[in-house]
């Protein structure tokens, strides 16, 4: 199979490098680098946000300025139309110059673009640019208790009262909401729908300013000891129905949309996976070298090895589906399944690379890179429900490559 780029995207790569040459020193040079995870890396979630947000934010405005930020927005709003294979250049590029984190992932990868095909103008004009220099954190507010995987299942009511929605429900597991001022939330405006059977209905996207009064942010705090998700109560509060994205009723095809943004780039994450396994195989060389002499665990970093190349090679797979306008099924849940077993591999990897010194907690005496390698083996459970949950992935490859009854 070939792999090879064409001028066009070639010349697209090289203008990127280019530009990373001259502005990652400096900035690096100039902030510090704190929130570094394993390796050297930016620390993932919020966790990283909340340590370094002036940080986040100062790479995104350097970004921005340069056309960086959001290069598959039109060019009219700050970005590149950029293709969908250059979107893929732009992941695997950024990942192997280990780039600091961003301010507004949220806002600049998924919210951005459906407030630009939703949006009204006078949105538009409100919220994008906002986005896209860092001026507000987002959020997005879609699942809820009784409605995970389950999306279609919420059951937050919006009841129209005038040229307002009143609110009154609970969101849960919306990351970062604590950071934010606005969000993108899914409420139920068609009580009836669930009930008779059509709950994809009457489902309307909101945008939200969480400062309005009625609203109650509470952060969850994870087994890590951050608090990275929140949940979000409202109790009457008042949203314009001006604040409305798209059509009432139209919430689900809001979603869809925000959901693929949320899956683009993923080829990126092979590139950054093999960086930690580098860094975790060069660690241990230094902290625990007899580990590398165990034949099991040698066995264990080749497959590392191996499965990060597959993964890689999948995501090229379903790019080149995309490009000949065919159905990327069943590349995309089984990358996010690569996804999530590879997290959690290597973080299980990394701990019996390291030691026992590996699981000592941030602040103890012995911990191996500040704690940071405990804290990953333990977060990267979540990638067995971010995302897409490994079941419900499943399922749809069950479904659509497989063809497998459902009875």
């Amino acid at each position: 199979m070939d792999f090879a780029y064409g001028a066009e995207d070639e010349a697209f790569r090289q203008e990127l490098t280019d530009w990373l040459d001259e502005h990652l020193p400096p900035f690096l040079a100039e902030w510090s680098e704190d929130d570094a995870g394993p390796s050297g890396r930016d620390a993932g979630g919020a966790a990283g946000v909340l340590s370094q947000m002036e940080r986040r934010r100062a790479w995104q405005r350097e970004l921005a300025a340069g056309r960086w930020a959001a290069i598959g927005w039109p060019a009219e709003w700050g970005g590149r139309d950029a293709t969908v294979t250059q979107n893929v250049i732009y992941s695997e590029t950024m990942a192997r110059y280990r780039t600091p984190g961003i301010y507004n992932a949220n806002g600049l990868w998924q919210i951005g673009p459906m407030i630009i095909r939703w949006g009204t103008d006078e949105q538009k004009q409100r919220w994008v640019p906002n986005i896209l220099d860092a001026v507000d954190h987002w959020c997005q507010g879609f699942s809820e208790p009784e409605a995970g995987s389950d999306l279609a299942n919420l059951r937050t009511l919006a009841v129209r009262d005038g040229d307002h929605y009143v609110l009154d429900g609970q969101k849960t597991w919306c990351s970062s909401a604590h950071l934010a001022r606005w969000g993108l939330f899914l409420v139920r405006t068609d009580p009836d729908a669930i009930a008779e059977g059509r709950k994809h209905d009457g489902i309307t996207a909101l945008i939200i300013d969480l400062e309005t009064p009625g609203i109650t942010v509470r952060p969850i705090r994870d087994v890590t000891g951050d608090e990275m998700f929140c949940d979000v109560f409202f109790d009457g509060a008042r949203i314009p129905v001006s604040d409305r994205l798209g059509g009432e009723g139209e919430g689900w095809l809001v979603a869809m949309g925000t959901l693929g943004s949320e899956r683009v780039g993923t080829a990126g994450l092979a590139i950054g996976m093999r960086s930690d396994l580098d860094a975790m195989v060069s660690l241990a060389r230094s902290v625990n070298p007899g580990a590398l002499d165990d034949p099991a665990l040698r066995a264990r970093v080749a497959d590392a090895h191996t499965r990060i190349e597959y993964t890689k090679l999948l995501n090229y797979r379903a790019l080149s589906k995309i490009l000949r306008n065919e159905k990327n099924w069943p590349e995309v849940p089984l990358a996010k399944l690569q996804w999530s077993y590879l997290a959690q591999t290597l973080a299980e990897l990394a701990v019996d690379l390291l030691g026992p010194a590996a699981l000592a907690a941030k602040g103890a005496e012995h911990a191996v890179d500040g704690g940071a390698w405990t804290r990953l083996y333990v977060f990267q459970r979540y990638t067995s429900i971010g995302a897409g949950t490994t079941e419900v992935q499943k399922n749809i490859i069950a479904d659509k490559a497989l063809k497998m009854p459902r009875r």
